[in-house]
């Protein structure tokens, strides 16, 4: 297994803090928020969380010795120099797992703790549950995976994935989006959530929405129970409080998956935390008033330059590209 040297001391040891704070049940929003901040600062940020995340997988099922053998192959003891970061930042999850920071089996009573799984700033991640269930996780996405005796729950904190479920009547599968529960009924489905905006689209049988907990009482959310079908997409909307249910060929349920992403009528606030997800140069608003204007069209995530170059032929704006991002601002044009 090769493994990248070519990370920094800082690097590494902020990515292993980060990766033992977020072994938290319950991260805080605020924790969520500056982890993903720290991600997209910069694609190294990313790339060493990404394997120290895999290092902690891999050695969560493993023994003692298997865990020691494991952080030996991600990071050799044998160098010629003094120091290796990734050796330090492996040896803190090493003592993390070996500590039982992260037991997947759970604790002394054996009930279930929860596992997070992250992607990578324009990186989608394949994962694959113990019941079977396959997740692809579109990139700086983030989500929780809770088993339990007769519950599996995912809390999908930010992005997008799609969801090909192990139905089990005995154990209902349920995927929370902010204020949305999404309940398999054996089936395959796609989650998109940009804050409290979420979009399920159902390519294969049927889901159930209902209201999260607490969700009800926010007046304008349904307080009933809707069911989706395949070829179905509903949008809640946070500004209107609205649930829109739309028809969509199935195979445009998750054209994220092909390297497109479709947008009908959203705010450019919207597409743009979305479109930043595959970007590098991330796109920023120089007026949070422009983030108002309402956009519908494809993305390509392979050339997303081309996409914000033509902005000002869409929208009253320019286009200012630095070496790190890109800024958004108004021309004063109507």
């Amino acid at each position: 297994m090769a493994t990248n040297t070519g990370f920094d001391e800082e690097t590494t040891r902020t990515a292993a803090l980060w990766w033992t704070q977020l072994r938290d049940p319950e991260p805080s929003p605020d924790l969520l928020e500056r982890w993903g901040a720290w991600m997209a600062a910069d694609p190294s940020n990313a790339q060493t969380f990404a394997q120290l995340n895999t290092l902690g997988e891999l050695a969560a099922d493993a023994s003692p010795s298997q865990r020691q053998q494991l952080i030996d192959e991600f990071a050799p003891r044998a160098t010629k120099r003094p120091y290796r970061p990734l050796a330090a930042a492996a040896a803190v999850v090493g003592v993390a797992l070996l500590g039982g920071w992260w037991m997947l089996r759970g604790g002394p009573d054996h009930s279930p703790l929860p596992q997070q799984y992250a992607s990578a700033v324009a990186e989608d991640r394949a994962i694959q549950l113990p019941d079977g269930t396959a997740i692809e996780l579109g990139a700086a996405s983030s989500l929780t995976t809770r088993y339990a005796q007769h519950r599996r729950d995912i809390d999908l904190r930010a992005g997008e994935a799609f969801f090909t479920v192990t139905h089990d009547r005995q154990r209902p599968f349920v995927v929370t989006a902010g204020p949305l529960h999404i309940e398999d009924l054996g089936t395959a489905f796609n989650v998109r959530r940009t804050g409290q905006r979420v979009s399920v689209t159902v390519t294969e049988g049927r889901v159930r929405l209902s209201p999260a907990n607490g969700a009800a009482d926010d007046a304008d959310l349904p307080s009933g129970r809707l069911d989706l079908v395949a070829g179905q997409r509903a949008e809640y909307d946070p500004v209107s409080g609205a649930l829109s249910v739309s028809t969509i060929a199935p195979e445009h349920a998750a054209t994220w998956r092909q390297h497109r992403l479709e947008f009908v009528d959203e705010p450019l606030s919207t597409v743009l935390a979305d479109v930043n997800r595959y970007s590098r140069q991330p796109v920023q608003l120089a007026d949070p008033r422009l983030g108002e204007l309402r956009f519908t069209g494809t993305v390509n995530t392979t050339n997303i330059g081309r996409w914000v170059d033509a902005l000002p032929h869409v929208f009253p704006v320019q286009v200012s590209a630095f070496a790190d991002h890109v800024v958004l601002s108004g021309t004063g044009k109507h």
